[in-house]
């Protein structure tokens, strides 16, 4: 992903989510998805889908049974 997507994508989930601890990160060695943050906290990735032209992205977010304790 280029840079300036990069920063839309980390204001539009600052905005969705009314957080300003919302980052958006680049992956070393991944051009096609970046790491989403909430402050230091790992969130999970965004990942760039551009099939057909037709670009979207999708964010996976696991969340372990541990972290529900």
């Amino acid at each position: 992903m280029e840079v300036g997507e990069i920063k839309k994508l980390d204001a539009y989930l600052k905005k969705l989510f009314d957080n300003q601890k919302m980052r958006v990160v680049p992956r070393p060695k991944k051009t096609d998805s970046v790491e989403v943050y909430l402050g230091e906290e790992f969130l999970g990735v965004l990942s760039l889908d551009d099939e057909d032209g037709d670009r979207s992205f999708n964010f996976n977010m696991a969340i372990l049974d541990t972290d529900l304790e």
